[in-house]
């Protein structure tokens, strides 16, 4: 019996704690290996997000730009400077305002129940792109009643009355397709409008262009500087993104990530007047 027991393989405590720690050991660098990837693999999506939300807006404005002056062949509205194609008012970038573009073309209704001949019926409508201040609570400052430094920006449809000779209120102009101040991105840190002519000379002033230049505008540079929502490096730093307007550069000491993305509209529509 004693020679039988003696037979019998087995672990000592020495044997069993030295595998708890091996396993613990094991495990522990499977842990680290997946967080790095985990972290990496939420960086790369959230810079796609960031970057999508971005270019979705700038492609917006960049074919209503080409829409700017479109007007049907037989559009009998008189002319008028509140139809000027392209409206682009200064700001001043991060902080305080970003730049407002104003777009107007041009419109066909058709009434099947109107007598033949006075079915179609044209119209102006102006589609505003602004900023205004974010209303999003910054959850690094403590006493949750500081917003984020940023614009939330808005976009507007309006339609001419032409009866008052006024851009009519959507709530009442009985137009489905118009609407005031709607919401389509936040966390923006400046947007951009640069006016160029056929000399690839700059509109001054603002609004751009005037009265006297509002057909002359040949292109419009469109830049938007999107941050993250989140924080997104480990570690503070200066980073600097830079604009294509003066004056604008966009400096900060954060975790935070901030693309810019800037594009060339050609006005197509505004040679043909």
């Amino acid at each position: 019996m004693k020679k039988k027991l003696s037979s019998i393989a087995g672990l000592t405590l020495v044997e069993i704690l030295i595998a708890v720690v091996i396993s613990a050991l094991m495990m522990a660098a499977m842990f680290t290996s997946y967080s790095i990837v985990n972290s990496t693999y939420r960086q790369v999506t959230d810079r796609a997000k960031i970057s999508q939300a971005g270019r979705d807006l700038v492609g917006q404005i960049l074919r209503e730009v080409r829409m700017a002056g479109y007007k049907y062949i037989n559009d009998d509205i008189p002319a008028s400077n509140s139809h000027n194609p392209i409206k682009i008012t200064k700001g001043t970038g991060i902080g305080s305002s970003c730049d407002k573009i104003e777009i107007v073309y041009g419109g066909i209704k058709y009434d099947r129940e109107a007598d033949e001949g006075n079915r179609f019926s044209y119209t102006r409508y102006k589609i505003t792109y602004e900023c205004k201040k974010s209303t999003i609570i910054d959850e690094t400052i403590p006493g949750g009643a500081t917003v984020i430094e940023g614009f939330a920006v808005y976009k507007s449809k309006h339609r001419w009355d032409t009866s008052l000779s006024i851009w009519s209120d959507p709530a009442a102009d009985s137009d489905e397709t118009t609407y005031e101040d709607e919401k389509i991105l936040d966390y923006v840190q400046d947007l951009v409008f640069i006016p160029f002519d056929e000399d690839g000379r700059i509109f001054a002033g603002s609004p751009a262009p005037s009265d006297s230049d509002a057909y002359k505008i040949k292109s419009v540079d469109i830049s938007i500087v999107v941050r993250s929502s989140k924080a997104f490096y480990r570690s503070k730093a200066m980073r600097t993104i830079t604009s294509i307007a003066t004056g604008r550069d966009i400096s900060k000491d954060d975790k935070y990530f901030r693309d810019s993305i800037t594009v060339t509209a050609n006005t197509r529509n505004l040679g043909i007047w």
